[in-house]
């Protein structure tokens, strides 16, 4: 089984950035925490996908890296992913514990789709088997991401959630970063000189 894990960077995610931090570094070093996390779990083939250029210094020599439009669809992201199952990561949930990547896997023994919900709405992550379902129409930014696609699905049961987590969307959310969590060290470093 070749299991994909896809770190999601759109260019609007450096609209999170805090006063007095440039964006652009901001956005990279988000991106390069999620990667890093995603690259360190085992038994899983990192992908960066991003619709911001320049980005290749982030990721380990050999990493594919998909570019996509800014408003691309998640269902067309996934069509061009490699392997039996796959997981897409927004890249703005750079203290993501790999924990709770390995439980997006673990519940498609149960569920077709599997989504880690976001705490303010949408999704931070989702895994599926590939090909995706041709039910779904998933979008982690859908403020209903698994309202709407448990609506999408053709019977009870075939979206299963993980816990939740958070994302950084907006400038305040910088505040749910977790000090005492390991991991994220250049988005912490970022914030520190500012």
């Amino acid at each position: 089984m070749i299991r994909v894990v896809a770190v999601l960077v759109r260019q609007r995610m450096a609209n999170a950035a805090p006063e007095g931090v440039d964006p652009k570094a901001f956005l990279e070093a988000m991106a390069e925490d999620t990667y890093e996390m995603v690259a360190g779990l085992d038994l899983v083939t990192p992908v960066l996908v991003t619709s911001v250029p320049g980005l290749d210094e982030i990721v380990w020599p050999g990493t594919e890296i998909i570019d996509i439009d800014e408003d691309e669809p998640l269902t067309s992201m996934l069509s061009r992913l490699p392997g039996d199952q796959a997981a897409v990561i927004g890249a703005d949930a750079p203290d993501l514990p790999p924990l709770l990547v390995g439980k997006l896997f673990r519940e498609l023994g149960r569920a077709e789709i599997t989504v880690c919900p976001a705490e303010d709405g949408g999704a931070v992550a989702l895994a599926c088997a590939l090909p995706a379902p041709a039910w779904a129409d998933p979008d982690l930014d859908d403020p209903a991401a698994v309202a709407t696609l448990r609506a999408q699905a053709p019977g009870p049961r075939r979206v299963a959630t993980t816990p939740g987590w958070h994302r950084l969307r907006s400038p305040q959310d910088v505040h749910r970063l977790d000090p005492g969590l390991e991991g994220w060290d250049n988005t912490r470093a970022l914030l520190k000189e500012a």
